[in-house]
């Protein structure tokens, strides 16, 4: 279960570590959105169906959004908000003057005003501590856990908390995490549940990585993993020329074609989708996807 992806993501990537734990976003935003991060947006589309369709199955409502950070995809999911009016929120003069105590109570204020009548129960998980304890305080998460499944189990309080998960999302976190945090939590929420079924889970990872191991473990867990084949979706701009060079020689190994995609300067990303065969068996994932509309943007 070793992961083939870390060589990449500490020497290849651009290092966001001096921003994933910081005591409050406006690092995050300004760094991620020089480069046109847009993994968040493309989920704030996408994931809310998939959610209705695992409801529509008689599956549980809440979400468990691994690699949550500072809770960038339960503000989308769950609130009026896109993600630039984030970018442009967490850019705002007015907040960059304010302590994290008080940007803290401002967006406590600004998510509560925003929020969804229905908006889906989210626990958050996420190595990086302080991202989780920040949208724990901001209201966004039901329950957060600053836990790193890669090296540990889940904690006894995050086994509690995930009962009502049916749908497990990822945007930027395949790759960093890999087999061994998939199948301790696929575990743990199986345990959790009444049923004793694992999630459905959806991510979307950039089309470098190899999915297949991760599609095999799925497959132990009564998950059957399909690819969207209508579309890809454009993640960040590159940081540099170093990045770019990695990024196609990965893709070139898995006989990916980059026109008009990594070679005009972007990770772009396919979105993932692993349920019960059962389910799966009822309608593909680009039917179910194009028959919504939503990919027409």
């Amino acid at each position: 279960m070793s992961n083939p992806y870390a060589r990449h993501n500490e020497e290849s990537k651009a290092n966001f570590d001096h921003v994933y734990d910081l005591p409050d976003p406006r690092g995050y935003f300004e760094a991620l959105g020089s480069l046109d991060y847009q993994a968040p947006e493309h989920a704030r589309r996408l994931f809310p169906v998939l959610l209705r369709e695992v409801r529509a199955g008689g599956g549980p409502s809440g979400i468990l959004d691994l690699c949550c950070s500072y809770g960038v995809n339960a503000a989308l999911l769950g609130h009026g908000l896109t993600l630039a009016d984030l970018y442009a929120r967490y850019a705002s003069p007015g907040l960059g003057k304010l302590s994290t105590e008080e940007l803290l109570e401002d967006d406590r204020r600004f998510y509560a005003e925003n929020r969804h009548e229905a908006a889906p129960g989210i626990v958050g998980a996420d190595s990086a501590a302080n991202a989780v304890g920040y949208a724990l305080g901001a209201g966004l998460l039901e329950a957060g856990f600053g836990e790193n499944f890669e090296t540990d189990d889940p904690s006894e309080g995050f086994r509690k908390a995930v009962g009502n998960v049916g749908l497990v999302t990822v945007t930027g976190g395949v790759g960093y995490v890999w087999e061994r945090t998939f199948d301790r939590l696929l575990k743990a929420v199986a345990e959790a549940r009444p049923d004793g079924r694992a999630p459905w889970v959806a991510t979307l990872p950039a089309r470098l990585v190899d999915y297949d191991p991760l599609s095999n473990l799925f497959s132990g867990h009564g998950l059957v993993t399909e690819k969207l084949s209508a579309r890809t979706f454009p993640q960040r701009r590159f940081a540099d020329a170093g990045e770019r060079k990695h990024a196609l020689g990965e893709l070139a190994k898995l006989g990916v074609d980059p026109a008009g995609k990594e070679e005009e300067g972007w990770y772009y990303a396919d979105l993932y989708l692993s349920r019960p065969a059962g389910e799966a068996s009822k309608v593909p994932l680009d039917e179910l996807l194009e028959a919504s509309g939503i990919l027409d943007y």
